[in-house]
């Protein structure tokens, strides 16, 4: 057995070092090509490293058979995957490999030799390295095209971004194979160029700069730096907190003395980061539930002090052009816990961060003012972040909708940009086609923002949101060109309604889809009300409708909710292809009627709803029957109106609060009214 993507063949993958995050990249990659039987080998010199890194990665196997991550088939499965070993030849044949060692170009060097060595010309050879340009550490390597950085942030096995950094000499094969092979296993690629410490990093390490330095100066205490910084930044632990669980400070204080010649003269460690990484100590945290008061000036200090930096320092690397700001704001969001910070800028207002960042400066010399932060601050116009990448393949515009935070879900920036690039690839000659997915492996669109439909609070807002999410999807619909939905993950709610808008539907096996939206008390208000009785029929659409439970790729198959199953790794070939067919002139497997229904029933059977409301099943069943009895444009016009009437609903109010407050899988309890 062996795991194949995109013309090659891994049975064998290698990561070399068993210290602090080798153990952890292991675990990740034996989590996803084990079941492939694929063979993970952990190479490292020291036997008591490898002991540790074995107990550490087993402790977290097991920790996850408790907590049902893993099933305990899955977890022997895993651990029988991998090889803890001293001997450098046991990666011959290997097709894949990781270093891993510690941050010294030497070393590595050193290492990528032992590698080269002993695996095929063909392997690919990539380092985990957080802040070496590729460039110095495989100088000399036999054959440097299939070289690259691929910088893990922690921890590794859960944290999802790598930043992907090729050298002058990668070839461009090897780095289109490695972002699409790491967003094909779960993770977040973002390909970032070669310069010291890529893009990440420096912000990591600037905004520790910084809090050492208000602590130093005697602004703050430590737990109140780290207190503000989560309430500043979004940040999910303070900088402090971070560096004690990573082991960070010796690293970051290497890494701030060079930032400070290769990059900005105002990076540089500050004296008590330096005291903390010779003596090993961690910072004086606070403890678990203390309670840290924070004076209001010393807030408002901290705070402008953070985002100063963070803004500053996001900038500047934008300016030195290394990073798409779209993939920047979602590694930053994804990496490190930290609010999108172009979105952070646009909400505070770009020309009052230019004049946060500039304050900041004349107070800190040598701290960038970036050329993109003045260009935008002084006309005071907002970055648009891209949630909706086209990217063309010979003829069709693969349109990705990219929000891996909330698996994808839609949203007004969402649609807007659909429409945007549907008006695009309409006048653009070049393309005949279109493929519309979703970001990853888990989903497709995971439906509507919930936190924009809380927003609802009367029936015209109801009717009006209902409105606006219909009308990129009936664009979509009356696209000149054909559109094929290729479901990558489960589609739910505003993601079926958007897939049911294309000509054809392609799925993974594993996929699930459905119309969950009665479980949040509404109905659907993207067209799922009409288009769905139009592609299966009244009666078998409502019974989805009003169970709101998903189904499997299988049953959608069965009845006839996509057009065929297919292998995820072929999923995006076969839609393009597909897509060029139907541009070709070939007939869709079906097409929706635009007008009345025939042998519509007066009532639907009675259904089972347990739980659910049957006030807003009554609303579900009107729109259905009342819907296939009219023209497809009259009946959304309809299921607009009924979805303002959920606004009038007890129900509505409650089965939204229960979600946002206790999650998804939580029952509402519903009043019926």
């Amino acid at each position: 057995m062996a795991y194949a993507h995109a013309g090659r063949t891994l049975g064998k993958v290698g990561v070399i070092g068993s210290g602090q995050i080798g153990p952890d990249i292991a675990l990740h990659l034996a989590k996803v090509l084990a079941p492939h039987g694929v063979e993970v080998v952990v190479v490292d010199i020291s036997d008591d490293a490898l002991a540790r890194g074995r107990a550490k990665l087993e402790g977290k196997v097991g920790k996850g058979v408790e907590t049902k991550a893993f099933k305990p088939a899955a977890a022997e499965e895993l651990l029988a995957a991998l090889r803890f070993t001293s001997d450098y030849d046991a990666l011959a044949g290997a097709g894949l490999v990781v270093e891993a060692a510690t941050e010294d170009e030497r070393v590595k060097g050193k290492i990528m030799a032992l590698v080269a060595a002993r695996c095929p010309a063909d392997a690919l050879l990539l380092s985990n390295s957080s802040h070496l340009e590729p460039e110095r550490i495989f100088a000399g390597v036999p054959h440097p095209g299939r070289c690259a950085v691929a910088h893990y942030f922690f921890p590794a096995e859960r944290n999802p971004v790598v930043e992907v950094v090729p050298g002058a000499e990668t070839a461009p094969e090897t780095t289109a194979w490695l972002l699409s092979f790491y967003e094909a296993i779960g993770k977040l690629p973002v390909r970032v160029g070669s310069r010291y410490g890529y893009a990440v990093d420096p912000v990591f390490e600037g905004l520790l700069q910084t809090s050492a330095l208000l602590v130093e100066r005697g602004v703050a205490t430590v737990p109140q730096v780290d207190a503000v910084a989560q309430r500043a930044l979004g940040l999910g632990v303070g900088p402090f907190t971070a560096h004690n669980l990573t082991g960070g400070n010796p690293i970051t204080a290497h890494g701030l003395a060079e930032l400070h010649g290769r990059v900005c003269a105002w990076y540089s460690p500050p004296a008590s980061l330096r005291e903390h990484a010779a003596a090993g100590t961690p910072w004086p945290v606070a403890r678990k539930g203390e309670v840290v008061e924070v004076p209001p000036a010393v807030e408002q200090a901290v705070g402008d002090a953070l985002r100063a930096t963070y803004f500053g320092l996001v900038c500047e690397v934008l300016d030195a052009g290394i990073v798409d700001p779209s993939d920047y704001e979602l590694a930053l969001e994804q990496g490190l816990v930290l609010e999108p910070p172009l979105r952070a800028i646009n909400a505070l207002g770009p020309r009052a961060a230019l004049g946060l960042v500039r304050r900041f400066a004349a107070e800190h010399p040598g701290f960038p003012v970036a050329r993109c932060l003045v260009e935008r601050g002084e006309a005071d116009r907002p970055w648009e972040v891209e949630h909706v990448r086209r990217a063309d393949r010979d003829g069709v515009a693969v349109l990705t909708i990219r929000r891996p935070k909330v698996l994808n879900a839609l949203d007004a920036d969402v649609f807007a940009q659909l429409e945007r690039h549907l008006a695009a690839l309409e006048a653009d000659p070049a393309i005949a086609a279109a493929v519309v997915t979703g970001w990853g492996t888990k989903a497709f669109v995971s439906g509507a923002d919930v936190g924009m439909l809380a927003k609802v609070a009367s029936a015209a807002e109801g009717e009006a949101m209902s409105r606006g999410s219909q009308r990129p999807l009936d664009r979509l619909a009356a696209c000149t060109k054909p559109v094929v939905a290729a479901l990558n993950g489960l589609a739910f709610g505003g993601g079926l309604e958007l897939a049911l808008a294309c000509q054809e539907r392609l799925v993974v096996p594993d996929a699930l889809l459905g119309q969950p939206e009665v479980n949040l008390g509404i109905l659907p208000g993207a067209g799922g009300t009409q288009r769905l009785p139009r592609l299966l029929g009244v009666e078998a659409a409502a019974r989805l409708l009003r169970a709101g439970k998903p189904v499997d790729a299988a049953e959608a198959l069965a009845l006839g909710l996509v057009d065929v199953v297919v292998p995820r790794e072929e999923l995006l070939v076969r839609a393009c292809f597909r897509a060029r067919e139907l541009a070709r002139g070939a007939p869709p497997a079906r097409r929706l009627p635009a007008g009345p229904l025939e042998g519509v029933p007066e009532a639907l059977p009675p259904q089972e709803l347990g739980h659910l409301s049957r006030a807003i099943d009554a609303l579900v069943c009107r729109a259905v029957l009342e819907g296939a009895r009219g023209t497809l444009a009259d009946g959304l016009a309809l299921e607009a109106r009924l979805f303002g009437a959920c606004a009038e609903t007890k129900d509505m109010r409650i089965g939204l609060d229960t979600f946002l407050r206790e999650g998804p899988r939580a029952r509402a309890a519903f009043v019926h009214a």
